[in-house]
């Protein structure tokens, strides 16, 4: 895949693009805000090759080094990503790189790669779309590209084309009630204050069903059009989908191949209801220190994590307890940067650091177990979604504020989304119960019309 095609294209909506592909097995869409962190959005569809590890199947990270290949460098001033390979870890993949057990039989892939020679790139500086191409040979290359080109032809489907009215489910209920998540709660603060870990991430779900005639990318539009994030995604799989609007990034490597950052959040406020008190929260999140406590105590976990594969020396702290504003919250952002070792790639980092510390907690292993005794699996909830291009760079999502999909034997669609908070010594079960809503409140308006 050394050989790249490049062409710049009129701006074209990126939804659009989506929608007539919305339902084709491994569409994607990578899509950012157009912020500061978010020039780039990415579609692709009809991946030349596929890979998927179920639970119980042997294998880990090796097949995402057997997909992309020995590094080919990219063109200079096209997007960061020219092609390779889309993935999918959920968060039992963890069971594969940390040493803990876990509950696994939920019927979602631990692992799913897709490998992309043709990819629609999206520049919402300069609104442009870049159409790359990825080949063996000049020719394969160019065919690529316009593989690519032919995307944007695509005529729009009337079942998907048009976004809905009103809400497009039945319901979003919790599938506990919230005595149960305070109870939770509760406890892991008095094993906090016995020694046994220092903070977990717990979480509590929702669930429901979509509209007959709704399906994923119904949900995904009014999701973003509403609440808009950095790391927004849709990815179609057989029979699944993944819907998510997440802040966060968990790791990236620059074009260089070595340089990472990851951008752990942890703090969180809901916005006020008028200007003036929207900025007494983000005041009192910047200044309070539980919150940055909480936060500090990940940022060492990442610290420590990425220390395993870059150079010795080079990890350091370049933005401590930032405040960071989206839709419905206001969250507490650090910077994490480092410069991987020699031989080091994506592979290496992932198994370094995966699952995320921001949804695990600290240790990682002792918090890991004490999730897995109050929670059923994550599935892709706090897994991560990512791109690792040919030329060694890398970005990816922590799957927070993301909704699981499976279609039903009639073809209607079931969702869980879920929405966890931080435990640490001095936490209020009530507060840690009004953190998960306010997480969670973007999908809740977006799929139910739920204020």
């Amino acid at each position: 895949m050394r050989f790249i095609d490049l062409n710049r294209l009129p701006w074209r909506d990126p939804l659009d693009v989506l929608a007539p592909w919305a339902a084709t097995p491994h569409a994607m869409l990578l899509l950012s805000d157009g912020g500061e962190a978010g020039r780039w959005s990415y579609f692709a569809a009809e991946p030349q090759r596929t890979f998927r590890l179920m639970a119980g199947d042997p294998g880990g990270l090796e097949e995402l080094r057997a997909l992309l290949g020995p590094p080919t460098a990219a063109e200079a001033g096209g997007p960061p990503f020219q092609g390779g390979v889309v993935g999918l870890l959920a968060y039992e993949f963890g069971a594969r790189v940390q040493p803990v057990e876990l509950d696994r039989d939920d019927g979602w892939p631990d692992a799913s790669l897709a490998l992309h020679g043709s990819v629609l790139a999206f520049d919402h500086f300069e609104r442009v779309v870049v159409a790359v191409g990825r080949g063996g040979s000049e020719a394969d290359a160019r065919h690529a590209r316009r593989r690519a080109e032919a995307w944007l032809d695509a005529p729009p489907l009337d079942a998907t084309f048009g976004a809905p009215s009103g809400p497009v489910a039945e319901g979003f209920e919790p599938r506990e009630p919230p005595e149960a998540y305070e109870a939770a709660v509760a406890d892991t603060v008095a094993r906090i204050g016995r020694g046994e870990l220092y903070q977990a991430n717990i979480a509590r779900s929702w669930a429901g069903r979509l509209n007959v005639g709704a399906g994923p990318f119904d949900a995904f539009r009014r999701l973003v059009v509403a609440s808009p994030a950095p790391f927004s995604a849709y990815l179609r799989l057989p029979g699944r989908a993944i819907v998510s609007h997440s802040p966060e990034r968990f790791l990236s490597i620059g074009r260089d191949g070595r340089t990472v950052e990851t951008r752990p959040i942890k703090g969180t406020r809901p916005r006020g209801r008028d200007a003036g008190e929207d900025a007494a929260l983000r005041r009192e999140l910047r200044q309070s220190p539980k919150d940055r406590a909480e936060n500090l105590m990940i940022v060492d976990l990442m610290r420590n994590d990425l220390s395993r594969v870059c150079e010795a020396g080079s990890v350091e702290v370049s933005d401590l307890f930032a405040v960071e504003s989206f839709a419905h919250v206001h969250h507490l952002v650090s910077t994490v940067t480092g410069r991987l070792a020699s031989g080091r790639d994506a592979a290496d980092l992932l198994a370094a650091t995966f699952p995320p510390g921001s949804i695990t907690g600290a240790p990682k292993v002792q918090a890991m177990k004490r999730i897995a005794a109050l929670e059923p699996p994550r599935g892709p909830w706090c897994g991560s979604l990512f791109w690792a291009g040919f030329d060694g760079a890398f970005d990816s999502s922590v799957l927070i504020r993301t909704a699981a999909m499976t279609e039903d034997a009639d073809g209607r669609w079931r969702f869980r989304a879920t929405a966890g908070a931080g435990i640490v010594a001095d936490s209020d079960p009530s507060a840690e119960l009004a953190e998960t809503e306010s997480k969670i409140a973007g999908l809740r308006y977006a799929f139910a019309g739920q204020p």
